[in-house]
C-alpha cells in the first residue's frame, strides 16, 4: 500500500473477490457489513464452491467486493483498512480465481 499523494496511473479493478480459509460465517457477514458502510462499496458472499463439508473450512466461498465509479481513494483506503484488520487476526486474504462466465452475485446469503 503506497502513501503517495499523486493518483495512480494503473487502473484500480473495479471489482474482486477474496476469501480467507478458516474464516467463519458470522465473520464474513460481520465484514461485508462493514464493507457495505463505505461510500461507493458493494459487498457480499460468495457461495461455497466445496461439494464436501469440512468442517474446519469456512461456509462460504469468499467474499466480493465492487466499487462503484464514484468511490474516491479514501473509500478504497477504508476497505484495506478493514480488510487489514480482519487478515490481521484471521490470517491472510486470498484471490478467488472464477471462469469468467460466472458472475460475481449474493446468492442471498448476507
Amino acid at each position: 500500500m503506497s502513501d503517495s499523494i499523486a493518483p495512480s496511473l494503473t487502473p484500480q479493478p473495479s471489482q474482486y473477490q477474496l476469501f480467507c480459509p478458516n474464516l467463519p460465517l458470522a465473520v464474513y457477514r460481520e465484514i461485508v457489513a462493514h464493507l457495505r458502510q463505505v461510500m461507493g462499496v458493494e459487498a457480499g458472499l460468495l457461495p461455497q464452491r466445496s461439494q464436501k463439508f469440512d468442517y474446519l473450512q469456512s461456509q462460504v466461498g469468499g467474499v466480493w467486493i465492487r466499487y462503484a465509479t464514484d468511490a474516491d481513494a479514501g473509500s478504497r483506503r477504508r476497505v484495506e483498512q478493514i480488510l487489514a484488520y480482519y487478515g490481521d487476526r484471521y490470517g491472510d486474504w486470498e484471490t478467488v480465481m472464477e471462469k469468467a462466465d460466472r458472475g460475481m452475485k449474493d446468492k442471498g446469503n448476507s
